[in-house]
């Protein structure tokens, strides 16, 4: 996929360093490795009692307070913890919008041309989102990790903060090729169980899945306290379906294959889409996950500026 360092953009990466003021501070202060974490042990300072939860270290359980309360409480403590990122990226078939685009058939119609042969595809864009999060992560000293999937869980790597952890991730991103379905709900059920430790979790994806059992892996990683941020990434054309004439749409994950004249229902599609990428967010802002979406149009350094205004907002929450 082209030279070693295609997906870390200077021209991108030269716009975070040069963010205003209140990305700087989100630079600085919210992924400068001074989050606040309940942690335990000997040299750090008690802070408070919360009540136990499933998951919840035993060791913590206080059993004077369960004498008094007769209920479960465990001690938290505070210390500086560096923010332990995980990203999850999706390198299914969909992903590869638009190296594989529909055929047009121009002696059944004209067709308003979409610029699909020569844009990014979605997984470009969205592997170039990962690898600049990583360097901002990284440049930061947080830990970040990669796990790759389709219909299942492919490459991993576990976060570290080095920049031979940045040269990994960038050459596992490099090296996928996207051909394959997507179950994005169960490799997040997996992901969930390997999680040893809390910390963030970035999903990336176009989010053409099972929602149901999506959402049920969003679930599965609040119970175990992570933050969550989940960045929808699409092609203008899969919002706005501007062919026209007839067209063979193919089935990137199935190979199926529909003929079709998109004038006939584009009106009616456009607002399926719409509903599709509102009943995710709304379902997310209902759960306090809070979710990006990026067109392979928008500017990089935009969308990176928004996923640091997002990440602010958690941390004010937390």
């Amino acid at each position: 996929m082209g030279e070693s360092n295609a997906y870390l953009r200077p021209e991108v990466l030269g716009r975070i360093a040069n963010l205003g003021l209140r990305a700087r501070r989100v630079v600085e202060g919210v992924i400068s490795g001074q989050h606040r974490s309940p942690m335990h042990g000997l040299d750090v300072e008690f802070a408070s009692y919360r009540e136990y939860a499933p998951g919840d270290d035993l060791k913590r359980l206080d059993w004077r307070v369960y004498g008094r309360s007769n209920r479960y409480y465990i001690k938290q403590y505070e210390e500086e913890s560096n923010l332990r990122a995980t990203i999850l990226m999706d390198a299914s078939a969909s992903m590869a919008y638009p190296r594989h685009f529909p055929r047009h058939f121009p002696r059944f119609g004209s067709r308003a041309r979409s610029e699909a042969d020569l844009s990014m595809t979605k997984y470009d864009y969205a592997a170039t989102v990962a690898a600049s999060l990583a360097a901002l992560l990284v440049r930061q000293r947080d830990a970040v990790g990669l796990a790759m999937f389709d219909d299942e869980r492919r490459e991993v790597i576990a976060p570290a903060a080095t920049a031979a952890q940045l040269a990994k991730i960038v050459h596992v991103l490099e090296q996928a090729n996207p051909q394959r379905s997507t179950r994005l709900g169960d490799v997040m059920l997996e992901t969930a169980e390997r999680l040893r430790r809390r910390g963030m979790v970035i999903i990336i994806s176009d989010l053409l899945t099972d929602l149901d059992r999506f959402h049920e892996g969003l679930g599965r990683f609040q119970h175990q306290g992570h933050d969550i941020l989940v960045v929808q990434v699409l092609h203008a054309d899969e919002l706005d379906l501007p062919f026209d004439g007839s067209v063979q749409f193919n089935d990137l994950e199935s190979d199926a294959d529909v003929f079709a004249e998109p004038r006939f229902f584009r009106r009616d599609y456009q607002q399926a889409m719409q509903s599709f990428c509102e009943d995710i967010a709304r379902r997310c802002r209902g759960a306090g996950i809070d979710t990006i979406q990026l067109r392979t149009d928008m500017d990089l350094g935009l969308a990176l500026s928004h996923f640091l205004f997002v990440r602010s907002r958690i941390t004010r929450r937390t």
